[in-house]
């Protein structure tokens, strides 16, 4: 369903808000694959909310297993930012991307 979620925003161009490390964030979606690790992941860029850093927004790659929460929102993305390469290094396979 996560997965779900987050392809979707990338199809209609959302943020996504999601609950993770126990804080709220909005993210725009930029892909959604599995690392080498086999953890599924996605990576984004973070638009708001908390970060363990303290940086409200930057590129992260997000374990989807630390995520228990995840909102479509109406804020539309602004993906891609720049800096965003398609076939993210750090996924062996992607599932979605912009």
């Amino acid at each position: 369903m996560f997965v779900d979620a987050a392809c979707q925003a990338i199809r209609e161009g959302r943020c996504l808000e999601v609950t993770y490390d126990g804080r709220t964030r909005m993210v725009e979606v930029h892909a959604v694959g599995y690392a080498s690790t086999g953890n599924l992941v996605m990576r984004v860029w973070q638009v708001s909310g908390g970060s363990r850093s303290g940086a409200r927004t930057n590129w992260r790659l997000m374990i989807v297993g630390k995520a228990w929460l995840a909102r479509l929102s109406d804020t539309r993305s602004q993906a891609p930012r720049s800096g965003y390469k398609r076939g993210d290094k750090d996924m062996e396979r992607i599932i979605c991307q912009v």
